[in-house]
């Protein structure tokens, strides 16, 4: 099937018989050893260094009562997603009530005080952003049935969280769009499951590297029946690009929008090595649902079988596998795609600059 995968690829498919050794582990394996041994290179000190922090964010409102009187010494209580504990505070005699140096993230705010319904709203703090929460009125107890209002949808904080993960570069290059860092990730619509798959395959290292590789099939004649010259190295290059496109789409688009499953990889890094390492292997055959719940990898498994019969059509008649390669192949494209997870746990985010500070994760 010889697909050219980058480290933005949910899915790994290995090569077809014959092929030389950056195509049998795929060159995103390949890829992946570079970024071990840069790894291996880096300072001390860089470890030690901390991420870019984004802009602080604040948070401000109003307490009144249902008549329209302000409220003071209501206790206003704000927690952010991922921070260890909430931030509490009271109204002032204005009935006003003030969070300053916020972190960005899906936040919740509840306020209370007795004799009185409580009330609650969730949101999402953009970096930088002064936040207002605009005039709560508290009920008397009995008055109202509690209020919980969304300041922003999930499809919102969502395509928030979906905007940092597209901006997520392996040594500021390599893009690394299939991975969430945050503790409170929301499910991908349809739609913005199509919109990873496609960043990724219009990514111009995507493009880069599918040249990288059709250049060196093209230097040691694999797949002989392309031949050699300008045209073989079209044909190569088309077929490397074809296998990376359709393995991205199927396995990260098509099939996670019908089955309703998430086609990224969620950081753990936390908890004894063993286990996360554990955890990385588990996540090829198993995978988190829209629902939030871990549920039987269909959308991977399938996707790079799917893929590899696809790649049937248009490799030359002597290179073609048949059934029983192909679902061979996708056996040893699952054991590639657990060394690219272990890779992301343990690796791929201390090589990755400017990310946002997100808490260590725990999965659910």
């Amino acid at each position: 099937m010889g697909a050219v995968l980058t480290a933005t690829e949910p899915h790994l498919r290995s090569a077809h018989p014959g092929a030389p050794w950056w195509r049998s582990l795929s060159a995103r394996l390949l890829i992946l050893a570079v970024l071990a041994a840069a790894a291996a290179r880096l300072p001390a000190q860089q470890d030690a260094a901390p991420p870019a922090l984004p802009p602080p964010a604040s948070l401000h409102g109003l307490v009144t009562s249902t008549d329209g009187a302000v409220y003071e010494g209501a206790r206003v209580q704000l927690q952010i997603a991922g921070a260890a504990a909430p931030l509490s505070t009271l109204t002032d005699d204005n009935g006003a009530f003030t969070f300053s140096n916020l972190p960005p993230g899906a936040f919740s705010l509840t306020v209370a005080s007795p004799g009185f319904t409580t009330q609650s709203l969730t949101g999402l703090l953009r970096a930088g952003q002064d936040f207002d929460a605009h005039t709560i009125a508290l009920p008397l107890v009995g008055a109202t049935n509690e209020v919980t209002v969304s300041a922003d949808s999930p499809a919102e904080i969502a395509q928030e969280q979906l905007n940092f993960e597209e901006k997520q570069r392996v040594l500021g290059f390599f893009p690394n769009y299939y991975v969430s860092y945050d503790r409170h990730p929301e499910p991908l619509s349809a739609r913005q499951k199509y919109q990873l798959a496609w960043k990724t395959a219009l990514d111009p290292v995507t493009w880069a590297m599918t040249a990288a590789v059709a250049g060196m099939e093209q230097a040691s004649n694999t797949f002989p029946g392309y031949g050699q010259g300008a045209v073989g190295y079209g044909k190569r290059f088309g077929a490397n690009y074809a296998d990376m496109f359709s393995g991205t789409m199927i396995g990260g688009a098509v099939l996670p929008a019908l089955l309703r499953q998430d086609p990224r990889y969620f950081y753990k890094g936390t908890g004894p090595i063993p286990s996360r390492a554990l955890y990385a292997v588990a996540n090829v055959f198993v995978c988190k649902g829209d629902n939030g719940r871990w549920q039987p990898n269909y959308s991977g498994l399938l996707g790079g079988v799917a893929a590899g019969a696809i790649s049937e059509a248009y490799y030359p008649p002597t290179s073609r596998t048949g059934v029983e390669i192909t679902f061979s192949n996708a056996l040893v494209g699952a054991a590639g795609s657990a060394m690219q997870n272990l890779a992301q746990e343990f690796i791929v985010r201390r090589l990755t600059p400017r990310l946002p500070r997100f808490p260590s994760t725990t999965t659910q």
